[in-house]
């Protein structure tokens, strides 16, 4: 596979996956910095759910496609 492919591909799967994880809601804010947590736990659904797996998808890919690029190179 040719470097330019992996390089623009990369690009693309770095700037989506930063797109996902500034979409994720966060439910806390700040006040898990401070130690005040609300002590609920509730499991995800929907959207949020679909965020977090594509976040996780596109991490192993990135990932997958810097060690390509290594051996590549």
């Amino acid at each position: 596979m040719d470097i330019r492919v992996l390089q623009i591909t990369q690009l693309i799967i770095a700037v989506l996956l930063i797109a996902t994880i500034l979409m994720q809601n966060r439910g806390t804010g700040l006040s898990g910095v401070f130690g005040g947590s609300s002590g609920v736990y509730r499991t995800k659904r929907g959207v949020e759910k679909m965020l977090f797996t594509t976040t996780v998808v596109l991490a192993v890919l990135f990932f997958a496609l810097s060690i390509s690029r290594l051996i590549v190179n």
